[in-house]
This record gives structure tokens, sequence and C-alpha cells, in this order.
């Protein structure tokens, strides 16, 4: 007609409306995203309670005895502190996993309670293996002026396994640093500080 030529655009029932279709790819992209950060996030704090576990048993068959005496890891408090942490962080990192794994909203008082309880197993695994590194230097080398006498070469089978001990469990810190560093970035990340809070208070932040 008069050289005009009509154009139908036909719309099936099932197509969705323009737009919607980028819309729903973004939230499944989304959605597939956040599930793998979950799963991962969950194998890292699986992997810390298989190295305690490891630390653990180790240390608690540590113990020798030859021609000089016997000598066990319950002999010397650092190393049934290390034997301890160990445990605690093992149970600690089952039921984090278990909680990381299970999807629920993202709240603060959940995000608080993750960081403030990986910075304390942090810093308490860190103390231990530090406290029992010392002792263990101690073993080897010896120290003249507080009078501790080189125990390893006579139970050298015993420091080898206390020294296995210990490099695993700086292993673990290693893996909590990761997950305390993971916790901060969604904390910090997703929250504001309590600005209003601290007007409340009458702090006043001068600015350079």
């Amino acid at each position: 007609m008069g050289g005009k030529t009509q154009t139908n655009t036909v719309f099936s029932a099932n197509s969705p409306p323009v737009g919607m279709e980028s819309s729903g790819e973004d939230e499944r992209g989304s959605t597939v995203a956040t599930g793998g950060v979950r799963t991962a996030e969950t194998m890292l704090r699986l992997l810390p309670m298989g190295l305690c576990v490891v630390a653990l048993v180790i240390m608690l068959k540590n113990s020798q005895t030859n021609d000089f005496g016997s000598l066990s890891y319950s002999d010397l408090g650092a190393f049934k502190y290390l034997v301890h942490v160990n445990g605690i962080c093992a149970g600690y990192s089952l039921l984090s996993a278990v909680a990381a794994a299970i999807p629920r909203p993202s709240s603060m008082p959940r995000a608080w309670t993750f960081f403030l309880l990986d910075q304390i197993l942090t810093y308490v695994i860190l103390g231990a293996g530090a406290v029992a590194t010392e002792v263990v230097y101690l073993a080897y080398k010896g120290d003249s002026a507080a009078m501790w006498s080189k125990s390893c070469g006579s139970f050298g089978g015993f420091c080898h396994k206390a020294t296995a001990s210990v490099a695993i469990t700086f292993t673990v810190s290693l893996c909590y640093i990761g997950i305390s560093l993971i916790s901060s970035y969604r904390l910090f990340s997703k929250y504001d500080a309590p600005v209003g809070f601290y007007n409340n208070k009458g702090i006043e932040i001068s600015a350079f």
C-alpha cells in the first residue's frame, strides 16, 4: 500500500520481555559465583581441621625411651598446649565449615562472629606454634645460660616428631591467616563503620 511495507512483530507467550533475559542471566551468574565462593570457603575451613588432627596425633604419639631415660610430650607444657590448641582449632574448623556451607543471607552479627572467632583462633594457633618452636630450638641447640642441655642428640626420634608437628601447626596458621582475611574483607566491604554511634558519643575526627 503506497509502497510501504508493513512489518508484523510476533511475541511468543513464553518469551520474556525485552531486557528481562539479560537480567535473569545476571542473577543466575551471581548465584553461581556466590555458590562457588561458598564452596571455596568451606574447603578452606576444612583444610585446617585435617592438618590439626595430623599435628595432634603426631604429638600425642611422641614419646621415646632409651638408655638415657624416657621423654614424652606430656613432660613439656608447650607441647601439651600445642595439643590442646590443635584440638580446639580442629573442632572450630569443622563447625565453621558447616556454618559457611549453609546458604544463609549475610547479616552483620554473622559476619562479626566469623571475624572475631577467626581472629582469635589465628592468634592462638600462632602463639602455640611460636612457643613450641622455642622448645624445639632449645632441644636442638641448648642454652648454657639457662642450663638447658641439648636433648635431641639422645632423643632424636622425639625431636623429629616434635618438629613435624610444629611445622604442620604453622601450616595451619597460614590457613587461618587466609581465612581471617576473607572474613575481614566480607565484614568491612559490606558494612560501614557506625559513624552515627561515634557522633553521638561526641568523638570528632580531624581532617588533615
